[in-house]
C-alpha cells in the first residue's frame, strides 16, 4: 500500500494535466530504473510487476470473440465486411474501441492490486494504413493517451507492446501477418518498424507512467525450416531499433523478447549496447514449479538483468496461484493474458449476446468464393444488431469479474 500511495503522489506531482500526452516537467529520477536484476521505483523501493494485458482491444484476436478459423485482425475485419458491409464494420470498430476498454476497466484492474498494464497494439495505429475502420489519421496516440491518463490516476504503470509489427514478426495469427515473419527479411518493414518506435518514443519520452517499451511480441514462430537463420537476424534488429529510440528517448527501459514464443534466449549474445535493457519471456502451461522457468532464470542470472513474464495464463486457478508463487520466489514479475475476452479465463468475462452463435457460424463457414459468402451470410438486421449487442456486452458494467482467476494471481 505504501508503494502504491507513493507512486500515485509521484505521478500526480509530475502530471498536473489530465488530458494525456507527455509532461515536460520530469527528470530521470521519476522513471522506473534498473539495478542488476531488479526494477526500482522512483521512491527507491523494489518494484515487482504484477498485472494484466489489454489484449484484443487494439489488436483483435479471433479466439477472444469466440472465433477459430477467423483468427487475425485482418481476417476478422474481412469477415465482418463480408457479413455486414465495410461502412457498418468501420462504425463497429469505432464503437468497439470506445467501449471495450474504458476508465472503469482501468479502475477495476487497479482495485485488484495490479500495478502494471501491458498494452498490446498494432503498428498500423501509428500509420495511415487501413485499420479498424480508419484509412487515415489513425488514432493510436489518442487511444494510448487515454490509457496513460487512466493509469496515472489509478497508480498503474504501462508497458507498450508492439504486438503486430510491419511485415509480421511471428508468422502466425497473433501478429496479423501473412504466415511468415517477413519483418526479419524486409529492409522496408524494418525501417518502418524503427520509424514507428522512434515516433512513439519521441512522443512519450517524458512520460514516467510508461514503464518501458516491449519492442516486438513473440518473434519467429517455431514452424519454419530456416528458423535458426531468422533467429540470428533478431539481435541486430533489436540493436537497430534501440539506437533509433535512444536518439529521442534516454529515459525508458527497453524490453527484449526472444524467438519461439518469447521462450528461446539462446540466440542472444550481446546486451552491452544499452544500459536500460531487460528481458521479457512468455510461458503457457507446463509444470507450475520452478523447472518450468529454469531456463529463464539461468539466462537472467547469466546476464544479471531483470526478467519479466509478459504473458501467462489460460490455466486453472490452482495452477496459476502455484506458478505466481514460483515467479515471486524467482523474482520474475508478470502480466497475465488477457484482461477481457468472451466467457472466462480472464479478469473480466464477456457474456455472448443473443444470436452471437450466428456470427460465429459465419466466421467458420467456407467463404473462399462470392457464392459461398452469399450462401453463408446471416440476416442483415440480426447480424448488425448482434454486433452492436456484442459491444454493449463488452462494456465493463456488463462483464462478469472472474474472482477465482483474479485471486489466483496473488496481486493483493
Amino acid at each position: 500500500m505504501r508503494t502504491k500511495i507513493l507512486l500515485i503522489s509521484v505521478l500526480l506531482a509530475a502530471f498536473v494535466s489530465c488530458c494525456g500526452g507527455p509532461s515536460q516537467s520530469v527528470s530521470s529520477e521519476d522513471f522506473i530504473r534498473i539495478e542488476g536484476q531488479d526494477l526500482i521505483a522512483p521512491d527507491g523501493s523494489k518494484f515487482f510487476i504484477k498485472g494484466t494485458n489489454l489484449g484484443n482491444w487494439l489488436n483483435p484476436e479471433g479466439y477472444m470473440f469466440g472465433f477459430s478459423k477467423t483468427n487475425s485482425a485482418r481476417m476478422i475485419d474481412q469477415m465482418f465486411c463480408e457479413m455486414v458491409g465495410p461502412d457498418f464494420t468501420a462504425e463497429f470498430w469505432k464503437m468497439f474501441k470506445d467501449n471495450y476498454i474504458t476508465r472503469k476497466d482501468i479502475e477495476f484492474i487497479a482495485s485488484t492490486g495490479a500495478n502494471t498494464i501491458r498494452l498490446p497494439f498494432h503498428y498500423k495505429l501509428f500509420t495511415d494504413e487501413d485499420y479498424m475502420g480508419l484509412s487515415s489519421a489513425q488514432d493510436g496516440f489518442e487511444r494510448v493517451d487515454s490509457v496513460i491518463t487512466w493509469c496515472r490516476n489509478n497508480g498503474l504503470y504501462v508497458i507498450l507492446d508492439m504486438h503486430d509489427a510491419p511485415g509480421g514478426q511471428t508468422g502466425d495469427n497473433i501478429d496479423d501477418s501473412y504466415g511468415y515473419p517477413w519483418l526479419l527479411e524486409s529492409e522496408k518493414s524494418q525501417q518502418l518498424f524503427c520509424d514507428i518506435w522512434k515516433k512513439i518514443a519521441a512522443y512519450y519520452k517524458d512520460e514516467p507512467v510508461i514503464l518501458g517499451y516491449d519492442l516486438i511480441n513473440e518473434p519467429i514462430a517455431p514452424y519454419f525450416e530456416n528458423m535458426d537463420e531468422l533467429n540470428e537476424k533478431l539481435e541486430p534488429l533489436h540493436k537497430r531499433v534501440t539506437a533509433a529510440i535512444r536518439e529521442v528517448d534516454q529515459n525508458h527501459i527497453i524490453m527484449l523478447g526472444a524467438p519461439q514464443w518469447n521462450g528461446n534466449f539462446k540466440p542472444f549474445k550481446d546486451w552491452s549496447y544499452d544500459d536500460k535493457l531487460m528481458w521479457t519471456c512468455h510461458r503457457y502451461g507446463g509444470d507450475p514449479i520452478r523447472p518450468a522457468i529454469m531456463n529463464f532464470i539461468e539466462f537472467r542470472d547469466s546476464t544479471d538483468m531483470p526478467m519479466y513474464m509478459g504473458e501467462i495464463g489460460h490455466n486453472t486457478d490452482e495452477w496459476q496461484e502455484t506458478f505466481c508463487k514460483t515467479m515471486e520466489e524467482a523474482n520474475i514479475g508478470y502480466t497475465f493474458w488477457p484482461y477481457k475476452k468472451i466467457r472466462n479465463s480472464c479478469f473480466s468475462g464477456i457474456v455472448p449476446p443473443e444470436n452471437w452463435d450466428k456470427v460465429v457460424e459465419f466466421s467458420e463457414a467456407p467463404r473462399s468464393t462470392f457464392f459461398e459468402i452469399r450462401a453463408a451470410r446471416p440476416d442483415q438486421e440480426i447480424a448488425r444488431k448482434t454486433m452492436l449487442d456484442f459491444i454493449e456486452a463488452s462494456r465493463f458494467e456488463n462483464c462478469i469479474p472472474q474472482e477465482g482467476y483474479i485471486k489466483s494471481l496473488r496481486m493483493k
